[in-house]
């Protein structure tokens, strides 16, 4: 997987569907791998569970991770992806419709690269991923892959 891929970690069908047309609408074409719950992303970026045995080395270029989920919740997703010294350094953007303030602190304390709260109406929706995807898969100079020997 050389090209610039996104995990979006989202349970709720509609959100994933909103996304996909968010993704077709800004002209975002990188591959899109869904995981629909904490514990299915958890498998997929440690290649563990369902995934063993995936090249764990290949990394997507942006995970949006959304906090209330199933099996395991967004911020404990996020924790255990910043003490993995393979993963610890891939960006990671919440996309969510908390509006608790102790999910943004606690957010940016467990290392989020960003908080987004996602946007009522699906014009501003795109907009918001236009942006994410001009960053990060666009202008951001991505963190150089960690080798785990």
């Amino acid at each position: 997987m050389n090209h610039k891929s996104i995990l979006l970690v989202e349970d709720n069908p509609s959100d994933i569907g909103l996304t996909r047309r968010a993704l077709d609408k800004g002209r975002i074409t990188n591959t899109l791998i869904i995981a629909e719950d904490g514990q299915e992303a958890l498998d997929y970026l440690l290649g563990t569970g369902a995934h063993l045995g995936r090249d764990a080395s290949q990394i997507p270029t942006l995970v949006l991770l959304d906090l209330k989920l199933p099996k395991v919740d967004g911020l404990s997703v996020l924790q255990q992806v910043r003490a993995d010294p393979r993963t610890r350094r891939v960006p990671i953007v919440i996309l969510t419709s908390s509006t608790e303030h102790q999910d943004l602190s606690a957010g940016y304390d467990l290392g989020a690269n960003g908080y987004i709260r996602k946007p009522v109406s699906f014009d501003q929706f795109v907009s918001v991923i236009e942006h994410l995807g001009l960053y990060w898969l666009g202008l951001n100079e991505p963190p150089p892959r960690v080798t785990v020997l």
